[in-house]
């Protein structure tokens, strides 16, 4: 199981909606709005590398209203 971190911001005003759509991607087991240079965190999972980085290159970063993503994967 790959598990990875995801930093999104989104445009004025839309993290509330974002959070609820990238809620219900598959692939997404959470994600939290926060303070900082991002505005949500999304923990991802799947059997593989590929399987994340899916979910975020073709899923989350096709949201409207998402300007920029950063992905973590979890080493451990």
């Amino acid at each position: 199981m790959v598990r990875a971190f995801v930093m999104v911001k989104t445009a004025a005003g839309k993290s509330e909606e974002l959070l609820e759509n990238a809620e219900s991607i598959a692939g997404i087991d959470e994600a939290h709005i926060v303070a900082g240079e991002y505005d949500i965190i999304a923990e991802a999972s799947g059997e593989e590398v590929y399987d994340v980085m899916h979910s975020v290159a073709s899923d989350v970063r096709d949201l409207e209203g998402v300007t920029d993503t950063r992905t973590y994967i979890a080493l451990e």
